[in-house]
């Protein structure tokens, strides 16, 4: 027990069995709860956590026979803490990239200001240096993704699985309909934001040793794109529009009708008349501008209205 709140924590784990048993060791006491998820491993990562559930008896396996991707496992190991007398719900993934240290100032948010989820940012570590190129650059690009999709335009670092969230919050989200597989850190973040919670940022220092990430940057970035693109407009469609009414949907409706009435239409024009006539039509041109300029301006107020609607109070 942490603080009086007594913590779960959900470690996800796929052919982790060079680095599940560190994982499993570095758990604090104060952690009332483990619930394993063995993901379908092919290697001995179940043999492992088996062999040191029986040294500590804090640990429950849910175990998976065939590979359902690190969305179900996280999902499974939700369920399975709600289903216990835990407060505190945190994911610390089996590859022991998540320093044990950190885990209080991720509680403490919950516990002491009285946030809903804290989820950690390694972008503003002293540390960062240590983190591979690759993954900084796909990391920057998602986060930007990410605010939009979200509504949490203060968040940075959405890939670090590391977080922590009140039970009583998670009790209330359709969690059993996340995302099965790579994209769930962004799909928890939107239901969050539905419900209107508070979520914060908690700096956590980035872990790179022997480990060897399991994700394709070339395939995950598009995959995850088109998921922050569905979940950014099933956030405007719930929270802005049955859940409540903002006149920013407004805004990006005109932006979207816009596009594809008249600029798209005028763009072709233009076009099909440049290569037919050798000349720029300065009509369209003219009216392509003005149609853009609005369309952007559109954009810009609805952005800026979904910022300060979503911004901490």
């Amino acid at each position: 027990m942490y603080k009086d709140h007594r913590i779960g924590v959900v470690v996800p784990a796929y052919n982790e069995e060079v680095l599940i048993l560190e994982t499993l060791l570095g758990i604090p006491a104060y952690v009332d709860s483990i619930f394993a998820v063995n993901d379908g491993s092919r290697d001995n990562t179940r043999n492992i956590i088996q062999s040191q559930q029986k040294i500590d008896n804090r640990i429950t396996i849910i175990d998976h026979s065939t590979n359902k991707g690190l969305g179900q496992s996280i999902t499974d190991g939700y369920l399975a803490s709600l289903a216990s007398p835990v407060d505190i719900t945190v994911i610390m993934d089996g590859d022991n990239q998540m320093h044990p240290d950190d885990l209080p100032n991720l509680l403490d948010k919950i516990i002491e200001k009285d946030f809903d989820y804290a989820k950690g940012n390694r972008l503003l570590h002293h540390n960062i240096h240590t983190m591979p190129g690759y993954r900084f650059f796909g990391n920057a690009v998602l986060t930007i993704l990410t605010k939009f999709a979200t509504g949490y335009y203060s968040l940075m670092d959405p890939q670090c699985a590391y977080n922590a969230i009140r039970n009583d919050a998670l009790r209330t989200l359709p969690i059993a309909a996340m995302t099965k597989g790579y994209g769930y850190n962004a799909e928890i973040l939107c239901m969050l934001n539905i419900q209107g919670y508070k979520v914060t940022n908690v700096q956590v220092r980035p872990v790179y040793r022997s480990e060897t990430s399991k994700i394709k940057l070339y395939k995950y970035i598009p995959k995850t794109s088109l998921i922050l693109l569905k979940l950014f407009f099933q956030r405007l469609w719930q929270r802005y529009f049955i859940l409540d009414f903002h006149p920013l949907v407004l805004f990006y409706l005109f932006a979207g009708l816009d596009f594809f009435l008249v600029i798209l239409p005028l763009l072709v024009r233009f076009f099909v008349l440049y290569v037919q006539e050798g000349v720029a039509p300065q009509t369209t041109l003219i009216i392509l501008v003005f149609a853009t300029i609005s369309m952007l301006q559109s954009i810009l107020f609805a952005i800026w209205m979904d910022m300060d609607y979503n911004r901490p109070r």
